[in-house]
C-alpha cells in the first residue's frame, strides 16, 4: 500500500482529495492544512509521496519542502505541487526545489489517484 500525504490550507479541497485518493484501495492517504502540519505527520508516518499546496498561510509549500528535505524521514520523498497558478519563471524556481511535477488547481478529482501513481511509478 503506498501512503500519500495530501497538504493544503482549504479544507474543502483537503476533504476532496482524500476521498479522491481513497478510491484507490492501494493508496493510504492521510490529509493536512499546514507545512508545520505535514512536518509532524512526517516524523511519524513516512509517506511514499507528497502532495504539497504551493500557497498557504504561515509557511508556503516551497518553504515546508525545505523543512521537509531536513529531515531524514522526508529527504527522499518524491513531492508534486498542487497549486492554482503558476508563472513560467516560478516554475523554473520550484522545479530547482526538486519537485517531480504539479498539479494544476481545480484537479479531476476521478484523475487525481491515477495521477499519483504515475508519479509513484517513476
Amino acid at each position: 500500500m503506498a501512503r500519500v500525504l495530501y497538504v493544503d490550507d482549504d479544507l474543502d479541497l483537503c476533504e476532496i482529495a482524500e476521498i479522491s485518493l481513497q478510491w484507490d484501495p492501494g493508496l493510504e492517504v492521510r490529509v493536512c492544512s499546514s507545512g508545520r502540519e505535514a512536518l509532524n505527520i512526517v516524523a511519524e508516518w513516512r509517506p511514499d509521496i507528497i502532495l504539497l499546496d504551493v500557497m498557504m498561510p504561515d509557511m508556503d509549500g516551497p518553504n515546508t519542502l525545505k523543512r521537509l528535505r531536513a529531515l531524514p524521514a522526508a529527504s527522499d520523498v518524491p513531492v508534486v505541487f498542487v497549486t492554482a497558478r503558476v508563472q513560467p519563471q516560478e516554475i523554473v524556481e520550484l522545479e530547482d526545489l526538486g519537485i517531480i511535477d504539479f498539479i494544476q488547481k481545480p484537479y479531476e478529482p476521478l484523475t487525481l489517484a491515477a495521477s499519483v501513481r504515475k508519479y509513484l511509478n517513476k
